[in-house]
């Protein structure tokens, strides 16, 4: 369930909207080519994780395959990632229940969603892993009902309802441009990011091998139901001009096929999928902390767990930092909570490329070592590899010509990539020193 409802998130539910008005009808290829990266990415993965599954999973291929510095710095990178989405989910799941209860602060509400998902993940992993299964299940349940629904309704076999497919190319189906198309991948690939977290959780499961094989061969019709259909049908059931930008456009759906109170069905779905990804988040960055801790690259204190093997001061360091970026909002919103969430923009594409470059390099070694443990293979290994490992670079670089906020993340992005890459040579010329001096 976490493979299946993990990467659905309010991205999905809310950022869909302006998508569609950035791109036109062709939102659904913007999807789907963001999409093909992620499936690609994860069968590289999946073959890695299936040979050898492990806590931290792509980090400790990284350090494997390309050396002390790939590992340091996806690992770090992905840490700082997750610490600012927790903090980024806790304040808007803040400001659904705000609007609900406008007599209470907004920062109460965010107090008491870190307090409550941080008890959940220091309980144990299990705990984790059933919370996760019934937020994952509530989003799940919410898409399957619109896909049924709207897919009668743009057939024309819903009550009051008329066959309206053709809004797919009304004023053209790419509408925008083809450039518009490449805009949009650049941010819808960040909708799908988080898939990879089912590589990490697997390791904690009785049979890891098996939970990774499962989900990253499945991962191919989520991706093609949930996101390409679900926009799909968006622009079917609305023309596309139509549809909000600012709002949910699942909301306006529902409300087109006459449900009542669709508005408010969409919002608590949409709180649950923040919920989950805060969940999430906090599990994911206590297990990287936990993992680079055995290399030491953390402090040797992270490495301590409770009685139910929870690495719980790794939870609890990830917790605080995630509370003063919550701080941070309402004492800084513009400048240091901003530098927060941005700087970690374009981590997702670079955890992509350093995945890319160590299943490249870890398939090599086992084909020559130890073919045996290929159990799960990368489609057309080697050229699908460097192909999706270009794909990844091109969205990088398009960020430089997409848009002011595009730019902005990646400077920063780069800015936090270089301040990590400083840290591990620093970290390692001054061992070598110490060594030398022993």
């Amino acid at each position: 369930m976490i493979a299946l409802g993990g990467i659905i998130g309010a991205s999905l539910f809310i950022g869909s909207g302006a998508v569609i008005h950035t791109v036109g009808p062709a939102a659904v290829l913007s999807y789907a080519f963001g999409g093909l990266i992620v499936v690609l990415v994860m069968r590289m993965l999946g073959e890695m994780a299936t040979a050898a599954p492990a806590l931290g999973s792509f980090m400790e291929y990284a350090r494997e395959s390309l050396g002390g510095w790939a590992g340091f710095t996806i690992g770090w990178l992905y840490w700082y990632f997750w610490v600012g989405v927790v903090a980024f989910e806790a304040v808007a799941g803040a400001k659904i229940l705000a609007s609900w209860v406008p007599s209470v602060p907004q920062w109460v509400f965010s107090l008491v969603l870190m307090l409550l998902l941080t008890a959940t993940n220091l309980a144990s992993a299990r705990s984790f892993g059933e919370t996760e299964f019934w937020l994952a299940s509530i989003k799940i349940a919410t898409i399957v009902v619109f896909l049924v629904i709207g897919a009668l309704f743009v057939l024309g076999l819903w009550p009051h309802a008329t066959f309206s497919v053709g809004n797919l190319a009304r004023d053209g189906f790419v509408a925008n441009g083809w450039f518009a198309v490449l805009h949009g991948v650049v941010i819808v690939i960040f909708s799908y990011f988080g898939t990879e977290i089912v590589t990490i959780a697997a390791a904690e499961s009785s049979e890891p091998a098996t939970a990774v094989r499962r989900a990253t061969s499945t991962i191919v019709w989520r991706v093609i139901i949930f996101f390409v259909g679900s926009v799909a049908l968006l622009v079917m059931i609305t023309p596309w001009r139509d549809i909000p930008s600012d709002t949910s456009p699942f909301a306006a759906a529902f409300g087109r096929f006459g449900i009542p109170a669709a508005e408010t069905i969409v919002s608590v779905v949409v709180l649950t999928a923040a919920l989950s990804v805060l969940n999430s988040g906090l599990y994911t960055a206590s297990r990287m902390l936990f993992a680079l801790r055995r290399h030491g690259w953390a402090p040797r204190w992270i490495a301590d767990t409770n009685s139910r093997g929870v690495p719980w001061k790794a939870i609890l360091v990830s917790t605080v930092v995630g509370y003063v970026a919550v701080a941070m909002n309402y004492v800084s919103p513009d400048k240091i909570f901003y530098f927060i969430i941005n700087s970690a923009g374009a981590v997702a594409m670079f955890v992509y490329a350093i995945i890319a470059g160590s299943q490249l390099r870890m398939r090599r070694r086992l084909e020559a070592e130890a073919p045996e443990k290929l159990k799960l293979r990368m489609w057309g290994y080697p050229w699908l590899s460097w192909l999706t490992l270009a794909g990844t670079l091109a969205v990088v670089a398009s960020m430089l010509f997409v848009d002011a906020d595009a730019r902005a993340q990646l400077y920063l992005s780069l800015i936090s990539l270089a301040v990590i890459l400083g840290i591990y040579f620093l970290q390692r010329r001054r061992t070598a020193r110490t060594a030398a001096d022993g």
